[in-house]
């Protein structure tokens, strides 16, 4: 009961800002043919999010509550105007303005319900903490994006050359902050060090004695000597000393 009231007092609100009439004791039945179709309003917002969200691989469903029947609108000459701002984030719960284009028009807010579901991988197993990612560790599902407030993964292209950052239980949805950064090289790796002076380049075999990307520093044992030099990541499996 407090939430209907808050609901028309709200309304009440928003047409005394919108210079919209109101009816205390008016219902659907009493409304003149002069007034606005709600269902017609509630139908343009809806269609703006359909077409908004309407993405390849996107199903939209999109639902809102009838509106209250005492908001009278004078009948609109003009198709109703509803849009979406161009870079809105898809939420579960949103709301839409609709515009009677015309001289003297109104405008009305109208919530709505959005569910917006994409193909997203979840982990088809218990997954590890620096565990890599493969066809076999994950399986394509349709989940309501919305929902999803840390993020997705719709395909392995964008885990390549990650490892997971933390464990991950079986049918979670993999997220961007499940990933950590990309390591050319880890820990224990055997890799090639490159040494170069005045253009001459020496290769020699050693095990890397920590992890990182293109550019990282770090420390690198020479598998003959047992030297541990310091060195940089340029390609995987390769470092370059460090002067």
């Amino acid at each position: 009961m407090k939430e209907r009231r808050g609901t028309a007092t709200g309304l009440l609100a928003a047409m005394l800002w919108l210079g919209a009439t109101w009816s205390g004791n008016a219902h659907a039945d009493g409304a003149s043919a002069a007034t606005q179709s709600l269902d017609s309003v509630r139908a343009a917002a809806e269609q703006a999010v359909r077409e908004h969200y309407a993405l390849p691989g996107s199903r939209v469903v999109v639902s809102s509550a009838p509106l209250d029947l005492r908001l009278q609108l004078a009948a609109c000459r003009e198709p109703l105007r509803a849009a979406i701002p161009p870079y809105a984030t898809a939420s579960s719960r949103m709301t839409v303005r609709v515009q009677c284009p015309q001289d003297g028009g109104w405008t009305v807010r109208v919530p709505l319900k959005l569910q917006l579901f994409r193909s997203v991988l979840v982990a088809s197993r218990p997954l590890q903490r620096g565990d890599g990612l493969s066809a076999a560790d994950v399986r394509a599902e349709e989940r309501d994006v919305t929902r999803l407030g840390y993020g997705y993964i719709e395909n392995l292209g964008q885990a390549a050359g990650r490892t997971l950052a933390r464990s991950v239980a079986r049918g979670s949805v993999l997220s961007p902050g499940a990933l950590g950064g990309r390591r050319m090289v880890r820990a224990g790796d055997h890799v090639e060090m490159v040494a170069r002076l005045d253009g001459i380049e020496v290769r020699a075999a050693g095990v890397a004695m920590g992890s990182g990307d293109n550019g990282a520093r770090l420390r690198v044992r020479n598998e003959s000597s047992g030297k541990v030099v310091d060195a940089m990541v340029s390609a995987p499996g390769v470092v370059v000393a460090l002067p």
